[in-house]
């Protein structure tokens, strides 16, 4: 018995999963360079986010035709892998669709495989249409450059040849037609190849199952470096995701305890802090690169599908201001892959190569027109949150670098000299009644 390709086989899947986990814990090695965050709060919240936003997919079909489209991609694609099991079985061990012994049960898998197969063949091909011909606005800003735009082009094409693949595989399976059972779509296909000797159709067949397979650990490789990455992140992105009110912003204790001294008459400076209360100093208010951030946002910056709802929804972007959230997600996701390839140059160790995601990345201007309403974050169907990394920028030039612009620098002065934003001495700010 030949046991060449069996053995050929498990060298591909063995070489496929092992890069796929090699890139895994490179991964949670970058998100792990972000401040810890505790998400333990609100459980249950947090897993019908998962359920309902993740699995569910009820952010995307918001925007009913690309939304529907999008669930019968993923959908399709997920259920159609499930074949991938059999594909192992027949590879390691030699066998040839292992699982035909299910009878009536395996006809309506790969039935349903089969229409699953064309429904998302049709649906790529949609959005291709929409993404290259029709040119929707969101896909060509500015941000989008030849890259980003490249790789949604070379997923469509992925998914187009992997769902072609299947069928083909399916149609010139000379055992598989003769059942007629689960041929629903193939039955169609292989009256293209019926000139052909079983000979032939056993080389089209064997083609088209490695072609296949090896396409698929070749799409899971490549995940790694695409906005795809999403279909294995969007679920603990979601899970993890904020579960806050959206306009509740996050305090620092050791400057709320000191505005309290300055604003509140009540406070009292010698009172000790509470128990578990966190009122240390930060080294650093605010963050001007990405090891600043938390993980938490680093997740989101890696789960970005680059799909552009956030910046399509950003009224100081329809405004032609610079500001795009989606370019913040990005940017932060490709100074963190930045710091990264540092860390694996350096013997894993960060050496400061001089640049950060403040000026180098994300520009002053992009973060001080955000009017920080949270249309980004609602609008975004996976949870990401660009306005969290804004504010805390923000918050960086502020308290670290007095680099806000001179309306807020002047708000600021009043609040503290006067207790108020208007430059009003306090016992001129009741003079009004008077008039």
């Amino acid at each position: 018995m030949n046991y060449i390709p069996n053995i050929l086989f498990a060298i591909a899947l063995i070489a496929g999963i092992g890069y796929f986990a090699m890139n895994v814990k490179k991964l949670v090695r970058n998100i792990k360079l972000g401040k810890d965050v505790d998400v333990s709060d609100n459980k249950k919240q947090r897993w019908k986010n998962m359920t309902m936003i993740a699995l569910g997919q009820s952010k995307m079909v918001k925007r009913p035709v690309a939304g529907i489209l999008h669930v019968i991609v993923y959908v399709g694609f997920v259920i159609i892998n499930i074949e991938v099991l059999e594909i192992i079985i027949d590879g390691l061990f030699g066998t040839h669709r292992a699982l035909s012994s299910m009878g009536s049960l395996y006809g309506f898998l790969i039935g349903a495989f089969e229409v699953l197969a064309a429904l998302v063949f049709v649906s790529v091909v949609v959005f291709w249409i929409r993404r290259n011909v029709i040119k929707l606005k969101r896909f060509w800003k500015a941000e989008m450059t030849s890259w980003p735009k490249n790789d949604g082009n070379i997923i469509l094409y992925f998914e187009m040849v992997l769902m072609t693949l299947f069928l083909v595989m399916n149609a010139t399976d000379v055992h598989f037609q003769d059942m007629q059972s689960g041929n629903v779509i193939s039955q169609f296909i292989a009256p293209l190849f019926s000139g052909l000797s079983e000979a032939s159709l056993h080389v089209i067949e064997r083609s088209a199952w490695w072609l296949h397979i090896l396409g698929i650990l070749v799409f899971l490789n490549y995940l790694y470096f695409s906005k795809h990455l999403h279909i294995l992140l969007a679920f603990p992105n979601t899970f993890y995701g904020r579960v806050k009110p959206k306009g509740q912003f996050d305090n620092l204790e050791a400057v709320t305890n000191e505005v309290k001294m300055m604003m509140d008459p009540n406070a009292d400076p010698f009172a000790a802090p509470a128990e578990g209360a966190e009122d240390e100093i930060p080294a650093k208010f605010g963050a001007s690169d990405v090891q600043d951030l938390n993980w938490v946002q680093l997740l989101n910056a890696y789960t970005c599908t680059e799909c552009g709802r956030c910046t399509s929804e950003c009224p100081a972007n329809l405004t032609g201001k610079k500001l795009s959230p989606r370019k913040i997600m990005m940017d932060t996701r490709d100074r963190l892959e930045e710091v990264g390839k540092n860390i694996d140059a350096n013997n894993g160790t960060f050496k400061d190569d001089g640049k950060q995601l403040l000026d180098d990345y994300i520009t002053r201007e992009e973060l001080w027109a955000c009017t920080s309403c949270n249309a980004c974050v609602e609008a975004c169907p996976v949870s990401i949150d660009p306005l969290s990394i804004i504010v805390d920028m923000r918050r960086y030039l502020v308290m670290e670098q007095s680099a806000a612009p001179v309306e807020l620098n002047n708000m600021m002065t009043n609040i503290e000299n006067n207790g108020a934003p208007w430059p009003y001495n306090q016992m001129d700010r009741l003079n009004w009644k008077d008039e």
